[in-house]
């Protein structure tokens, strides 16, 4: 690998700013640049979910975490620690993946010189073209300093496939959770029925939002999967706000096989069962990005922003998009559920290593 950089503090900084699953995609920019740069990569960010995705991942050197960019900066010691933090990095090439006023203004106090930064939006990708693909060509582009002073890196090549590290000790702690649960040694299909706005704007906002399933229809596809492997379990995912709606899901399917598992899902713990399961069904969400990471065999719900730019990326397994493919008005509470059963008995069953 070609290296342009000797020292941590002139390693490539990644400014991002990621939902769930935009966390998981940006790992394909994070390996890329790493390859490409020779040495781990630095990552400006925000939310908690940032370093429990992260951890272990040889691409990634330093992460600091802001609680917000939008409140006012004299109000917000994050901020000026994240200031401090990006001055350290003097020479380092910056990769400003955010396209907002308010990451501009913060990235301005610290480093005022544009030479410094590669602006990825500067390169917009387009409707078409997929997350993934996007970030590894933005990878191999170069902030103006390095290529006036003739040491930008030559382009790689990498997969453009997203990529989490599970820890041993974060695979026996869910072991010992399923077996806590009489779940030991059996096998399980999760669903994940939520997303980040249920229940956001209380229940009448859910249910006009474009991703919303009905609970008859989770349902239906939970004791479809029930009746088709009569050995397993299916469970029931969400966080802790969405009990309701999942226990709403179960109530309907009227089997016993099928359990409520929200609230009970740190990041760690789902990246563990997700590794283990047999496959997954989920709404266009984060968790799906999680379990295709994982290798999960997986079916996707897609509404308005459709698979072409969205569709998580596996390592080897199955990922069926249902729905729509491009961005379109389409409303999940259209989609029936039999399209969605037919394509998770579709899935190739999935190759697991002994662990």
């Amino acid at each position: 690998m070609s290296s342009v950089a000797s020292s941590p503090g002139q390693r490539p900084v990644v400014v991002r700013f990621p939902a769930l699953g935009d966390t998981v995609l940006l790992t394909t920019l994070l390996k890329a640049l790493s390859l490409r740069h020779g040495q781990p990569v630095d990552l400006l960010a925000s939310g908690p979910w940032v370093r429990p995705l992260l951890r272990g991942n040889p691409h990634v050197g330093d992460i600091h975490l802001i609680s917000s960019r939008r409140a006012p900066y004299w109000l917000t010691p994050s901020q000026w620690s994240a200031v401090r933090w990006l001055r350290q990095r003097e020479g380092a090439p910056i990769y400003d993946c955010e396209r907002d006023p308010h990451a501009r203004a913060l990235l301005a106090r610290a480093v005022p010189d544009e030479r410094r930064y590669l602006r990825a939006w500067d390169h917009d990708p387009g409707p078409q073209l997929h997350w993934v693909e996007w970030w590894l060509q933005i990878a191999n582009l170069s902030p103006p300093f390095l290529s006036e002073a003739g040491i930008a890196p030559p382009p790689v090549e990498a997969p453009a496939l997203t990529e989490l590290h599970l820890q041993p000790a974060d695979l026996d702690e869910a072991r010992q959770w399923l077996a806590a649960r009489g779940l030991a040694g059996q096998p399980f299909v999760l669903i994940q029925p939520g997303h980040k706005k249920t229940h956001k704007r209380g229940r009448l906002a859910t249910q006009q939002h474009a991703k919303h399933w009905p609970a008859s229809h989770w349902a239906a596809v939970a004791g479809g999967i029930a009746a088709a492997l009569p050995q397993a379990r299916v469970l029931v995912c969400g966080t802790r706000q969405e009990q309701g709606l999942v226990q709403e899901i179960v109530d309907a399917a009227a089997e016993p096989r099928v359990l409520n598992i929200a609230g009970d899902l740190p990041i760690p713990r789902l990246m563990a069962l997700a590794s283990l399961a047999h496959s997954m069904v989920s709404v266009d969400t984060g968790p799906a990005h999680v379990a295709a990471a994982m290798d999960c065999p997986l079916v996707v719900l897609f509404s308005a922003f459709g698979a072409t730019r969205w569709k998580p990326r596996a390592p080897h397994a199955d990922v069926i998009a249902v729905g729509a493919q491009d961005d379109a008005q389409m409303r999940l509470v259209d989609l029936p559920p039999e399209p969605v059963l037919a394509a998770w008995r579709s899935l190739k069953p999935r190759q697991i290593a002994a662990r």
